[in-house]
């Protein structure tokens, strides 16, 4: 390694991406969602294997089993927890409040630091199975420690207005980079809150514009004129929050800095944003037209059924005709979200990673030479929260 600049290159490919999620998303749906935890693992050792720093790949080494076996005892966990802390809610519910409606509330406002907290395990767990050059990266412990700072600090960018969203984005950030390590050498996160707020900009002209015109508008016969003017403002606030997201994330990434090891990001918020719109976009109209396709040979089926003798009614019943529509229409259903997730795959998630990785750089790559291997973590319990929560379906 004689340049102290190294430069990263995507190699992934287009066709592959989509063969392999379209294939094993099939494959999903045939095992009943089990064969999901050996997809999710072939398409991050492609992802991992495609981002080559220095022109070295990363590796992937997560075991597909250790996630099945995680996710149970995450279900397992999660449903006594869960079950014990609703039927006390719910016995209190009726005693103080003649219902069941605080009780839902408490239950759902429950669940949301197990939220943070999966996300935390799942993070750590993705960390400690990744390798560049062969040495481990690394996560230290902290998971309920992040899940009350980010109850914390969400209620206050939330009651704020988003005014304390760069503060809550740097602080949580902070405390996830400070914890996590490359073999012997720990990251640190510089910077501050104050440098992300100009990103913030944008969104928060929009909202005050939009905030302004709905009041001064506002009148007991003017719902459809301020149902009208969120409608239209929606896109905009989302096109300034993905500025105001790939603007902090350059930001951030140019304040770490691992000893002497820094970065560089050259990422560019137009081309996320035209990555986003343009694929989206294509995707959802690719996907409407495989269901309206799908949708409209099952009712020729159907039909052909009828003229056959055969009846509605008998759709309720195990005959052979009847199942044979139920598993089609079932399998219809299911397609177009196979679909569905290998378009984003294609038009989505490999552009963006793809801009992601072009645009970085690793300055101060001459120490690497110095860094040591760190032990292995078990992490026995894998992202089984994640999954469990429903927050483990993304790479």
């Amino acid at each position: 390694m004689a340049a102290d600049t190294l430069n990263t290159d995507f190699i992934g490919r287009l066709g592959r991406i989509f063969r392999m999620a379209f294939g094993m998303g099939l494959l999903s749906v045939l095992t009943l969602g089990i064969y999901r935890f050996w997809m999710k693992t072939r398409l991050r050792r492609y992802y991992w294997s495609s981002i080559r720093p220095g022109g070295r790949p990363l590796e992937y080494v997560g075991d597909p089993l250790e996630k099945l076996l995680g996710f149970f005892i995450a279900v397992v966990i999660l449903a006594f927890y869960i079950g014990i802390v609703n039927l006390i809610l719910m016995f209190v519910s009726f005693s103080l409040f003649d219902g069941n409606t605080a009780a839902y509330v408490a239950s759902f406002v429950g669940v949301i630091p197990l939220w943070f907290y999966a996300r935390y395990r799942a993070r750590r767990y993705v960390l400690a199975r990744t390798r560049w050059r062969g040495v481990r990266f690394g996560v230290d412990p902290g998971a309920w420690g992040y899940a009350w700072r980010a109850m914390l600090y969400w209620a206050l960018a939330l009651g704020s207005g988003t005014l304390l969203w760069p503060l809550m984005t740097h602080r949580l950030e902070k405390f996830r980079i400070d914890r996590t390590w490359y073999g012997d050498r720990q990251f640190h996160q510089g910077g501050t809150a104050r440098m992300l707020a100009k990103g913030m900009m944008p969104f928060w002209l929009i909202l005050a514009i939009c905030a302004v015109v709905i009041f001064s508008n506002w009148t007991e016969d003017s719902i459809e004129t301020v149902l009208g003017i969120a409608i239209v403002s929606l896109p905009l606030l989302g096109i300034a929050f993905t500025w105001y997201s790939v603007r902090s994330f350059r930001l951030l990434t140019e304040t770490k800095t691992a000893g002497s090891v820094g970065f560089r990001s050259h990422l560019r918020a137009p081309r996320i944003i035209g990555i986003y719109i343009f694929g989206y976009g294509l995707a959802a109209v690719i996907t409407g037209a495989a269901a309206i396709a799908a949708s409209l040979l099952f009712a020729a089926l159907l039909f052909a059924s009828n003229d056959a003798q055969f009846s509605l009614d008998d759709l309720d019943n195990l005959t052979a005709p009847g199942f044979a529509l139920q598993a089609i229409g079932f399998a219809t259903y299911f397609l177009v979200f196979v679909i569905w997730a290998a378009l984003r795959h294609v038009l989505v998630t490999l552009p963006v990673w793809r801009h992601y990785a072009d645009t970085l750089e690793i300055v101060g790559a001459q120490s690497l030479h110095d860094i040591r291997q760190r032990d292995r973590d078990e992490h026995r319990e894998a992202e089984g929260f994640a999954e469990a929560l429903d927050l483990g379906a993304a790479i």
